[in-house]
């Protein structure tokens, strides 16, 4: 019943969340046009068409439940291809993260699932959260998918890991770009997410336990923690902002390969991580307007954070934030300071 509603409407994702018992045995089945369509799990679908071209890609989205656009794109991108209206030149794993999430409408229940990956789930007190048995199950799949594919002669491997931020940002779209370890930056990969909409680009400087990171660190996957907005509750965001996005990725499942312009370093901007600010104290604050958008930059000297025994200050002229939050749990970062850089 479950492979006919699927063919007939293509809502895997409402049936993930309203009836996830429909897919707690694993399955698999063929579409007409010869795609083999495999589900893991509630949520975890992936797209072999009869001859892939080369690729094997994953989208990943709603790791955190609120971020809202990036899951209504990848819902609308997996039901074209069940009901056979789009399809697949190339593999694709669609991961919709954190369900529970998604029903409250919040960032997560118990914990950031965004901390918890390349085996954090495990570390600590355990697998003791639904976020945490979650992070542990979205890894697994990725490895099945990327081995799966490499015994299918697949040559090229990517994940972009789909979310919007907390906050406005003074540039709207941006993507964080996982530590390399010394392996280049590639100039290819910045030009495919600006067809994306994205213009700007932060280098991650160390191991994170974040999505992206364990796909590039652990397959060596093209792989991008991507900001495409602003948070809002489902139905509520302006899609035709997100158009580009859409449009690419759409691109990248079906055409064979992809033709976009050189990159232009004028084009876009890249920063790279000055410090990592982490709470540690229960009476941490920042020392800016709780809406100060990310990338806002502030002179050499100011004080950007302070709590019990420490002041965080910014180093360089036009030293900018991301990601700040006072309320994380202590001990996890509460912002991290940029400075302009180039590749």
């Amino acid at each position: 019943m479950s492979i006919e509603l699927l063919r007939s409407h293509g809502q895997f994702l409402s049936l993930s969340r309203q009836s996830p018992a429909l897919f707690t045995a694993p399955f698999a089945f063929t579409l007409d046009n010869g795609t083999e369509v495999e589900i893991s799990a509630p949520g975890i679908i992936s797209f072999t068409p009869v001859s892939p071209k080369g690729k094997d890609i994953v989208l990943s989205s709603g790791v955190h439940g609120n971020e809202t656009a990036p899951i209504e794109i990848c819902d609308e991108l997996v039901q074209a291809l069940l009901t056979e209206t789009l399809t697949a030149s190339h593999r694709v794993l669609f991961l919709f993260g954190n369900l529970p999430a998604m029903d409250l409408g919040e960032r997560f229940v118990e914990e950031n699932m965004n901390r918890l990956f390349s085996g954090a789930h495990s570390s600590g007190p355990g697998l003791v959260n639904q976020e945490r048995v979650r992070a542990k199950e979205l890894e697994l799949a990725v490895g099945h998918f990327y081995r799966q594919g490499e015994k299918l002669g697949q040559t090229y491997r990517c994940h972009y890991d789909l979310h919007t931020a907390i906050r406005g940002s003074k540039n709207e779209k941006f993507a964080v770009y996982p530590f390399r370890h010394g392996q280049p930056w590639k100039q290819s990969q910045l030009q495919f997410l600006f067809a994306c909409g994205v213009n700007t680009f932060l280098l991650s400087n160390s191991p994170t336990t974040t999505f992206s990171y364990f796909s590039s660190n652990e397959f060596g996957a093209d792989a991008f923690t991507v900001e495409l907005g602003k948070v809002a509750p489902f139905g509520q965001n302006d899609m035709q902002r997100f158009q580009q996005a859409r449009d690419t990725l759409l691109a990248l499942i079906s055409q064979e390969a992809l033709s976009l312009p050189e990159y232009n370093p004028d084009a876009v901007l890249v920063y790279k991580i000055n410090q990592i600010i982490n709470r540690t104290q229960e009476d941490f604050r920042l020392n800016f307007a709780d809406d100060a958008p990310n990338f806002t930059d502030f002179p050499k000297g100011y004080l950007l954070a302070e709590e019990t025994g420490a002041q965080y200050f910014a180093e360089q002229e036009g030293e900018a934030i991301v990601f700040p939050n006072a309320k994380v749990a202590l001990g996890q970062r509460a912002l991290l300071t940029v400075v302009p850089t180039s590749i």
